[in-house]
């Protein structure tokens, strides 16, 4: 984690897009006890008007639920994701006795302690990633048809875009299988200008990672996850799906002023470098 000297910022976006009804659901939790820490829950609910949306709802409550309990100084940032995954699945599950459609969801959530241990976790095709001063780092990898095909090299990402099964899942919550694949990583050594993004499908479809990294690096956490759901609404064009997204910032502090006569010097060793990022477009 960074050291003394800087601090996280957030920012949540959530869109009905052009659908007849809003299945995403997003959360940021800080921690009640712990200021520093905190978890941020994306979910893509499927299933009908009231399946996909209880299915969604179940993640995020079931997130709340576990992070009352979750203790930063003793329990492992992974553990708790991969119970969350878990228990909101067998939930989902039994949801199905009483649904008009299967539920299934999503879930691309991250963990971040004070001491910067942390750890992300997905299953499905909403997605998290880590960029360091606009450059992405790593993303993960949905579990979906055509992102198979594009590990076997059958298939670019561009061309998974507008593959007509686009949509199709291999993975997520809810689905018949014991456990849905998910696929959980740590989190170790952020430093000032990275920045973390879990989104769904109903956003990351319209961007490139570049562009993506242009407008976080470029702008206030608030300010770009603002810009980019209204960029993903214009490019849908009418025909958008649900969008939810949640950007975390790390942002370096102004230094202490300097003492009388070291303006200069002081001014460019405090200034912050989020800000000199060239303009990309």
């Amino acid at each position: 984690m960074p050291p003394n000297g800087f601090r996280l910022s957030a920012a949540t976006g959530l869109h009905q897009g052009d659908r007849p009804y809003q299945q995403d659901q997003v959360a940021l939790m800080g921690h009640p006890q712990r200021p520093g820490c905190l978890l941020a829950v994306v979910a893509d609910g499927m299933g009908g008007r009231s399946g996909g949306r209880k299915a969604s709802e179940q993640v995020v409550m079931t997130a709340q639920q576990l992070f009352t309990r979750y203790s930063p100084d003793d329990d492992e940032p992974g553990a708790l994701l991969r119970q969350l995954v878990d228990e909101a699945h067998t939930v989902i599950r039994l949801t199905a006795l009483s649904s008009e459609q299967e539920p299934h969801s999503t879930v691309a959530a991250f963990l971040l302690n004070p001491d910067g241990r942390g750890a992300l976790i997905h299953a499905g095709d909403s997605r998290i990633y880590l960029f360091r001063r606009g450059r992405l780092l790593r993303r993960t990898r949905d579990h979906s048809y055509v992102e198979v095909l594009i590990q076997r090299g059958e298939l670019t990402e561009n061309e998974a875009l507008h593959h007509p099964k686009a949509n199709i899942l291999v993975g997520c919550l809810g689905m018949q299988s014991t456990l849905p694949p998910m696929d959980l990583a740590p989190i170790d050594g952020l430093q000032p200008g990275d920045a973390l993004l879990a989104c769904s499908d109903g956003l990351w479809h319209y961007f490139t990672p570049e562009e993506f990294g242009a407008v976080i690096a470029r702008h206030p956490a608030r300010v770009a996850a603002e810009m980019l759901v209204n960029e993903a609404r214009r490019r849908a064009a009418g025909s958008g799906d649900n969008l939810s997204l949640i950007l975390v910032k790390v942002d370096e502090l102004p230094r202490p002023a300097a003492a009388p006569g070291a303006g200069r010097e002081a001014y460019a060793a405090g200034e912050d470098p989020l800000l000199r990022a060239s303009p990309r477009r």
